[in-house]
């Protein structure tokens, strides 16, 4: 029975230092390549990620902390939440091939955010 866990997730937090808990499979960790059109996550003292998106749709949870910005994939819009240690929450919308400010970069008080969720969308 397949339980949607992300293949490798122990590896990957210990490599990188973040959380890839589930998905459906359309969302994919991958090296960063200029010119991919691939989605983009970045995160404070962490860098750049990327991730593979295929597909109309895609779901991917996971805790990345510290995000500031997310560029959408070329062919995806997508929806990101993201929560602040008192749970403050923010449901962000993130336009295909676009820079977004969130979680730190898009609060008035400048408060830290870890990324739970990436849904994406044609």
């Amino acid at each position: 029975m397949e339980n949607f866990a992300y293949p490798g997730a122990d590896k990957i937090k210990t490599e990188k230092g973040i959380l890839l808990k589930r998905g459906d499979g359309h969302i994919l960790l991958t090296g960063c390549a200029a010119g991919t059109g691939q989605l983009e996550v970045w995160a404070r003292g962490k860098g750049q990620f990327c991730f593979r998106v295929i597909g109309d749709s895609g779901l991917l949870t996971l805790e990345v902390p510290s995000v500031y910005a997310v560029k959408g994939a070329a062919a995806q819009s997508a929806d990101v939440t993201l929560t602040a240690a008192d749970s403050t929450r923010q449901d962000i919308e993130v336009g295909k091939d676009t820079w977004t400010p969130v979680g730190e970069s898009a609060d008035p008080q400048s408060r830290e955010f870890a990324l739970l969720e990436i849904r994406t969308s044609k």
